[in-house]
Formats: C-alpha cells, structure tokens, sequence
C-alpha cells in the first residue's frame, strides 16, 4: 500500500476474527521509537590542498612527465625548465676560474722567487710583502668566482620541477616547448586527502551537529560509505548553510564530482512494528492485535521503513496506540 496521510486513527476499521488467521507466533508491544529524519542533498569532492609545480625559473620546458589524472609523490620532478643563458654564465664563470687559477699560480712564483732573493740580500721585505698580499687577493677572488658558479648551478638546477605535496595531477595548462616565466604553474596537484563540501538550506543551519554521521551514496565514483559532519561553516551564502563532510575514503579520482548525502536534521517519536507482522488484504494493510476480548484486526497506514531491534520494521501512521500488542506470525 502506498504511504499517504490520514487522521491518526480515522480509518481503523475492526473485524470480526476469522477462523483462517495464523497461529500465534509471538507478540510485539508497541512503544515509541526515536527516527532519525535526514534531508538528501548533493555533495562536492572536494581537495584540502590544491597546490601548483611551479617553474621556479624561466625558460623553454624541454620535459614534462605527467598528463591530467596521474598520481604523484611529493619531491618527484616532473618537468624540466631549461635557461640557454644559464650555460652561457656558466662557462663564463669556468673560464674566469681558471684565468684567476693562473694568475694565483704565477704570485705564488713570484713570491717564492722574492723569499729566496731576500734570504740572499737581493730583495726587500716590501717587495715579499706586496707579492703575500697579491696572492691572498687572488685566492678571495678565486672563492667569489666559484660561489658564482655555484649559484648558476643552483639556477640550473631549479630548471627541475618537483611536486609539493602526493596527491593527482588534475590540471596541466602546459605543453612540452613553451616559454614558462619564473613562477608559472606546471600542473596543478589536488591532495592532502578529500572531503565533501554540503550547501543545505538555511533553515536547516540549526538543526546540523558537529560529529553527526551521514550517510553518502555511491554517486560519482564514491562506494557507499559513513562520514561525519566536520566543520559548519558560520556564514550563509545565497541562502544556504556550508558544511564540510569527513569520508575515509570518497573518492580519490574525480574532483568536483556530486555524491548524493544524507544528512540528519532532527529526531522525532514515531510507532514501529516489525515489517512481518503487516498483512495487506485487497491493498488494504492490517495489524493483528491482542486484546483482552481476543484477537482484533484493524487497517493501518504504513510509513517509511525503520529499523528496529527484532529486525526490519515499519512506521504506522495510523491504527495502533502505544503499549497495544502485535500478534506476529
């Protein structure tokens, strides 16, 4: 029978006991059960983090490894920037070393020439003095010209382009060959893990509680599973009310895509019986009641599925009362 609306016991309907019903199978005492209500509502998966590799120098990406949807660890280079002009400085900054090398090599010549010459008379302390000072000058001029050539190749080596945090590669807005600018994104990584972002409506912004367990369908990629409701966020936007969802496991491959949630809203009493012990008759669905003057059958109207302790049960809407006794099957 089709769940619809009635005065609470408006269609109860007695009838005489027939000799065809089944034998007592045992007896259910009504009392009120607590139902959960949930409101049906589309989530987005959503990404904690979403960082870009970006190109810490420009020039010509000459190598890029990954395409929309890869998977990726944090540290591995994906791509490499390459800057001609660095190679040019670099050999530029070899050269001066080995020119600076040389001339150091040639002090160093003169001074021990010099010692030797003022051991003998031939020389001045002046002269030993000045060339000691000449060599120590190359030497500084030596370290400078190496630190340059280090940070060329730290230039040089941050042409590799490393990934910042695990997670998927879900946008690349380049292509192998373009120029890239210091600072340009390579790809963009979602990662940091997943949640569900809810926006319900505004009148419902009271009745949501930090730690309540929703139920998540398995639209969008997302195997049916449990989450719980993690952050409300206290600004309403266009009438609805935000709210974050912590899921073990949503999805971890379409970002954005919509799963279907059901978050509760409210607690209300309602009257539940076991599923078995309704009997629908000519569409019409009956209770067997134990009464003090026997068994009764009265029509009920049926609600939505609730679960009970005996099993599956049922709502009544309409027909029995609290503390009447169900003679089931």
């Amino acid at each position: 029978m089709k769940y619809f609306d009635a005065p609470a016991r408006g269609l109860t309907v007695l009838l005489a006991l027939s000799p065809t019903l089944p034998a007592l199978g045992g007896e259910f005492l009504v009392k009120p059960t607590d139902i959960i209500e949930t409101k049906a509502v589309y989530g987005r998966i959503e990404a904690r983090d979403v960082i870009p590799a970006r190109s810490r120098i420009g020039g010509t990406l000459t190598r890029l490894d990954v395409t929309e949807g890869d998977a990726v660890t944090a540290g591995q280079s994906i791509a490499t920037v390459i800057d001609d002009k660095l190679a040019l400085q670099l050999r530029a900054a070899e050269a001066r070393i080995r020119a600076l090398n040389a001339e150091q090599s040639n002090a160093r010549a003169e001074l021990e020439r010099a010692q030797t010459l003022l051991t003998r008379g031939s020389s001045t302390q002046q002269r030993v003095d000045q060339l000691s000072t000449q060599l120590d000058v190359f030497k500084n001029q030596i370290a400078a010209a190496e630190a340059d050539r280090s940070v060329i190749l730290q230039q040089a080596a941050e042409g590799e382009v490393a990934v910042p945090v695990s997670g998927r590669i879900f946008k690349v807005p380049v292509t192998r060959g373009a120029v890239v600018m210091p600072g340009e994104p390579i790809a963009q990584i979602a990662g940091g893990g997943f949640f569900l972002r809810l926006a319900l409506p505004e009148r419902h912004a009271n009745d949501l509680k930090l730690g309540a367990s929703v139920t998540i369908g398995e639209t969008g990629g997302a195997s049916p599973a449990t989450g719980k409701l993690a952050k409300i966020f206290p600004q309403i936007e266009n009438g609805r009310v935000i709210a974050d969802v912590e899921v073990e496991k949503p999805g971890d491959y379409f970002v954005g895509a919509r799963v279907l949630v059901h978050v509760p809203i409210r607690t209300r009493s309602a009257l539940a019986v076991p599923k078995m012990a309704v009997r629908t008759q000519s569409g019409v669905d009956f209770l067997t009641l134990s009464t003090p003057g026997g068994k009764q059958e009265i029509a009920v109207v049926l609600g939505p599925p609730v679960p009970l302790k005996e099993g599956e049960g049922i709502e009544i809407l309409s027909g029995v009362r609290a503390d009447d006794k169900v003679i089931l099957p």
